[in-house]
């Protein structure tokens, strides 16, 4: 599984990095909030979070986190006794909460029991499917890395699949809230189909697509 872990506490990081490495997980490991923040479209099963860290906090990470993935498990540890820092934890839709100090054993089960996602692979069609452990289109055996925003634009039509998407919508996650010309948009749009060579993006005129898969 792969992991992000964010914490501060050096000691700590170190030392909860190496028992989830020992179970066989994959941990990206960060002690600051903006390393992390800038990495959290890479393809994650679970997150981590400390609150108090650097740069950028734990909260402010764990409201980005959910505009990209609404079921992607995230852990919070904190030293922080505040009920409404809590509070918001779980508004902003972190999974489990673990007060520090604790035993690292508390928080593998925590992992266990949250954090496993049923489909690594996202298939389209016989041939064809995104790998999200990854972050790679897999073309009739062929592995295709993509662009970030590449990436980021097929994580938007895979969990919004059926869904009409405007140039709006696009616009704010895929360029996370920068400004982006609807020609910008298209230029994408027109490397991503050339990448999946069949027809499952469709243009809603005026609007913007739609992702149909068989």
């Amino acid at each position: 599984m792969k992991i992000l872990l964010l914490e501060d506490n050096k000691k700590l990081n170190a030392a909860i990095k190496k028992r989830l490495e020992l179970k066989g997980h994959k941990v990206y490991n960060f002690e600051d909030g903006k390393e992390a923040y800038e990495n959290i479209t890479e393809g994650f099963s679970c997150f981590v979070l400390d609150i108090n860290v650097p740069n950028i906090d734990g909260i402010k990470i764990l409201k980005k986190i959910r505009e990209y993935y609404k079921d992607v498990p995230v852990i919070i540890i904190s030293a922080t006794v505040e009920l409404d820092i809590i509070k918001k934890s779980y508004d902003f839709g972190c999974n489990d909460y673990l007060k520090k100090p604790f035993f690292i054993d508390e928080l593998e089960i925590k992992i266990e029991k949250l954090c496993k996602i049923k489909d690594e692979k996202i298939e389209f069609d016989n041939d064809s499917f995104f790998d999200y452990k990854s972050s790679t289109l897999i073309i009739n055996n062929e592995k295709i890395r993509l662009t970030k925003k590449e990436r980021l634009l097929i994580n938007l039509f895979i969990t919004k699949k059926d869904e009409v998407l405007t140039y709006s919508i696009i616009e704010n996650y895929v360029w996370e809230g920068s400004f982006a010309s609807i020609d910008s948009i298209r230029s994408l749009v027109r490397r991503l189909r050339k990448i999946l060579k069949k027809e499952y993006i469709q243009t809603v005129v005026d609007t913007g697509y739609i992702f149909k898969v068989p």
